[in-house]
Order: C-alpha cells, then sequence, then structure tokens
C-alpha cells in the first residue's frame, strides 16, 4: 500500500498512516457486512482511482475471486465511487452488478479524515446465498451500517486503539450488542459460551454487562470501575477476565455513527485454554532457566575446587607444569559455565554469542594480565545452545594457545578475534578468525599431527561436533592466524 500511495496519490504521509490504521480494522467491517472490502484512492491528477488494499469476509463468500490490489480503473467508469468521493456520503443507489453469473450488491463508503476524504471503500456482496436473515445476522448488518456511518464522518477508527491483529477477538468468536447505556441487547451463541465458561448461568439479553462482568471477575477486591467502563462499550480498549476456571478476551468498539454514542459492540473471545498453555510453557521455561542455573553453579564449584587444588600443588610442583595443567582445566570449565549463566537468563535455548565471547577473551586474557590484549570485531550473532557451548570452549582453547605459546614471559602483543557471520539462500555460516602479532608457529609444526591436548579439542569439537573446518597456520604479517567455519542456523529476529 506504500508504495502505490505514494507512487499515484497525493496523499500525505498522515494520510497514508490513517489509511494503515482504517486497514488493520477493516476485517471488522468485511465480517459484520459478509462483503468484500475494496479501497480506491484518486490519482495525482485525479482522472483515475487506484486499489491500495482488499479485504475479504470471513463469514460469508467473496465476491472477488482474483487480487483487485493495484488495479485502476477511469474516473466516470463508476459513478457510485465518484458520488462517495465528491459529495462525502455512503451511496448505495443502483442495480446488482453480475459478475462470472453472480449477483453482487455494491455500496460506495468516503473514507474521511478530518475535513477531507481520502478515498472510497468500495463495498461488494455476493447476493447468491442471500436468504432471510437470522437475529445474528440483522446484528452484524445494523454493526456493520454503524461503522461504516463511522467511517464516512472520520470518527472510526480510533487512533492509538488498535491491537493485535492475531490475537484480538474477531466478529465469529463471539458478539454482545450493547445500548448506549451498556444493556445487553442481543448475544451470539459463542458469545453466550464464553461468559458460561465464567460462570454465567443466565441469559446476558437485558442485563448490564458492566456489573455482569464484573461479579464474575476472580478478583475479590472492590469492583473494577476500569473493567465495568470497559464491558460497558464506554471506550475502545482491550482487556481480559478471569473467573470460574476460565479467561475470556474482551474488545469494546463504542458505536457513534452520528457523532454521539448510541451503543457498543463488544468482541469476545474464549482464551482459556490458550492462557493454560502458555503457563505451562511459562513453568516449563523457568524449570529449564533453573537447570542451566544449577549446572552453572557446579561448574563454578568444579572450578573452584580445581583452583583449590592448583595452590596446593605449589610444594609438590617445582616446575609448575601441573598447576598449569589445572588452571586450563578451570577455563575449560569456566567458558562452559559462561554459556549456562547466560542461557539460565534467556527464555528460549540461544544465547547473544558477543557476550560470551567478549567474556571469554577477558577471562583468557588474565594468563598474561596488562601486557597482551585482546579485542573482538565483528558479530557472532544468536546462536543455539548446542552451538554455543562447543564454540566457547573451542575459542577459549584457541585464544588459550595463543597467549601461551605466542608471546614470552614480559612481551607484550595483542589477539584479535573477528566473527563473520554469512547468510544466503541454502547456507548461513558463521566465519571465526584469532590472529595474534606474536613469534609465530615454530618450524615444521604440523596442526593436524601435533599432540597437543588443546588443539585435539579444538579440532574434535570444529570439525565433528560442529560440522565445520579448522585451519591454523603463519600469519603473512607475523604471528598465527586461526580460522574456523561453521554452519549455522538463521538468526531469528
Amino acid at each position: 500500500m506504500n508504495e502505490l500511495v505514494r507512487r499515484h496519490t497525493a496523499l500525505s504521509e498522515t494520510d497514508l498512516e490513517w489509511l494503515h490504521l482504517l486497514v488493520s480494522e477493516w476485517q471488522l467491517l468485511a465480517d459484520l457486512s459478509f462483503a468484500d472490502l475494496v479501497l480506491w484512492v484518486p490519482t495525482v491528477d485525479g482522472a483515475r482511482y487506484v486499489s491500495v488494499a482488499q479485504m475479504r469476509p470471513n463469514t460469508g463468500p467473496t465476491s472477488y475471486q482474483d487480487d483487485m490490489v493495484g488495479h485502476t480503473v477511469p474516473r466516470g467508469r463508476r459513478p457510485m465511487l465518484d458520488a462517495a468521493l465528491d459529495e462525502g456520503r455512503i451511496v448505495r443507489e443502483g442495480d446488482p452488478e453480475w459478475r462470472e453469473e453472480v449477483p453482487v450488491r455494491i455500496e460506495s463508503i468516503p473514507v474521511r479524515r478530518e475535513s477531507r476524504v481520502l478515498g472510497v471503500i468500495a463495498r461488494n456482496t455476493n447476493l447468491l446465498t442471500v436468504r432471510t436473515p437470522s437475529r445474528l445476522e440483522l446484528t452484524y448488518l445494523q454493526s456493520a451500517s454503524d461503522l461504516a456511518q463511522m467511517i464516512a464522518a472520520g470518527a472510526f477508527p480510533y487512533p492509538g486503539q488498535q491491537g493485535d491483529t492475531e490475537t484480538s477477538p474477531r466478529v465469529g468468536d463471539g458478539l454482545i450488542r450493547l445500548d448506549a447505556e451498556g444493556i445487553v441487547q442481543y448475544a451470539s451463541p459463542n458469545a453466550l459460551s464464553a461468559y458460561h465458561r465464567l460462570g454465567q448461568a443466565a441469559d446476558l439479553v437485558g442485563r448490564h454487562l458492566g456489573q455482569a462482568t464484573s461479579e464474575l471477575a476472580v478478583s475479590k477486591e472492590p469492583v473494577d470501575e476500569a473493567l465495568v467502563k470497559l464491558a460497558s462499550g464506554w471506550a475502545p480498549r482491550e482487556a481480559e477476565v478471569e473467573g470460574n476456571g476460565g479467561v475470556i478476551q474482551l474488545r469494546a468498539i463504542p458505536l457513534k455513527p452520528r457523532g454521539t454514542r448510541i451503543g457498543s459492540l463488544v468482541l469476545l473471545r474464549d482464551v482459556t485454554e490458550i492462557r493454560r498453555r502458555e503457563r505451562e510453557l511459562m513453568t516449563k521455561d523457568a524449570t529449564i532457566r533453573e537447570i542451566h542455573h544449577r549446572v552453572k553453579n557446579n561448574l563454578q564449584t568444579v572450578a573452584a575446587l580445581l583452583r583449590l587444588q592448583s595452590r596446593r600443588l605449589a610444594a609438590e610442583d617445582p616446575d609448575g607444569r601441573a598447576r598449569a595443567a589445572l588452571d586450563e582445566a578451570v577455563r575449560r570449565v569456566g567458558s562452559i559455565a559462561i554459556v549456562h549463566e547466560t542461557l539460565s537468563q534467556n527464555l528460549d535455548e540461544t544465547v547473544e554469542f558477543d557476550e560470551i565471547a567478549d567474556r571469554v577473551v577477558a577471562m583468557v586474557a588474565e594468563i598474561n594480565p596488562g601486557r597482551v590484549t585482546g579485542r573482538r570485531t565483528g558479530r557472532f550473532g544468536v546462536l543455539k545452545a548446542e552451538v554455543a557451548t562447543p564454540l566457547s570452549m573451542v575459542l577459549t582453547e584457541v585464544l588459550q594457545n595463543a597467549l601461551e605459546h605466542g608471546f614470552g614471559p614480559g612481551e607484550s602483543g595483542r589477539v584479535e578475534v573477528t566473527a563473520l557471520r554469512s547468510s544466503g539462500r541454502q547456507d548461513n555460516r558463521l566465519l571465526v578468525t584469532v590472529q595474534d602479532d606474536g613469534r609465530g608457529l615454530p618450524e615444521g609444526f604440523d596442526p593436524a599431527t601435533s599432540g597437543s591436548l588443546g588443539l585435539q579439542i579444538v579440532r574434535t569439537l570444529v570439525e565433528g561436533e560442529l560440522a565445520g573446518t579448522f585451519s591454523m597456520a603463519r600469519a603473512p604479517e607475523g604471528g598465527t592466524r586461526v580460522v574456523f567455519d561453521i554452519p549455522v542456523q538463521p538468526e531469528k529476529r
């Protein structure tokens, strides 16, 4: 719609925003009317109309088999559009049209914003299945007529009161029509079933909906005036009511077809099962986070025991090799603990790995504090837990190897971790480079045959668990460059 409006019309951005508000709400009008809606806007030169949006009803058959968005018609071909645009009134005159042997009744509703008519809604009703209307259908049609008059007067939609179109109640979920005092005039069968779920035994017709709802609400506190007003239809709001083990979602729409409130529509939906499942998921999420928290605590306890053992080896380990081995183990355990700590704070099994990488760099830099600096460039992005845990260990091993073997006692330098996240139509990969400016690899060193435990861990994790590739070589500008390339799933934003 944005592209069509900006390319073909003279409407401002504020006008376009009003059309977006209308389109976000007009499924309600289509369902109440049992009709297709097409929004026509005049072009810059005023010689044509362009269709910028279309909506089909959920409550009846469509009258358009094809998509009308983007079609244009010259001014004069559809006189009802011209009359609605020029006169700013709803136009219903004219005989039904026949489309592919289907009679279609056409009406034109001007779309007004403040004092200007921005476009026209063509309401097209398939008459092939017309029969004697029931009480429900009559209520739908009367409510649709009231909404159409509000659109023509610029009083609908209500700015700032749009709900989530995916979760808000719809016409078929349940509908209640109130008079100006909030008394129920009509309640659809689905609406009655939803209130019966809350514990309403008697019929709703003739009762004040706000008072009836407040009596059913689970709260034992004094009557919530906001809930009473909402259920009475005084303001365009949404809320949930819980009682008797059931939960219903309410949405109130005041009806002011001639500027004065004549009543309200209340759409409602039984969301009891949805909320029950959400609570179960929240309980499971909390359990998973608690497990990660306990794993992190256990790993930190193991690390503390290893540190304690390392300090006790001072007298028995004159060359410090045993202590160094224990310190390496502490860092390996610590890198896994960092991942579990991050997972314990998330609602899903994914982590933002940039923070973990920064903490691993800082932890490993403690080997040579103050002389060798480490930094990260690029983004790792969001990774799943099964990728983040082995990747943190790989990063720890590579960094630890660079600081221990790339720099001698008292030497200074830097280690840089670069992450490049690539995404293609069929391939999503993470390329990580760890490069230092130290002394480089010794002559004849072959990482593929090295017996180092750290390199064995790296190769096993990268090539086996992460299904990636690993390479280690002397950097052209000096120092050592380690590159590992692993497949990852696309980020969810």
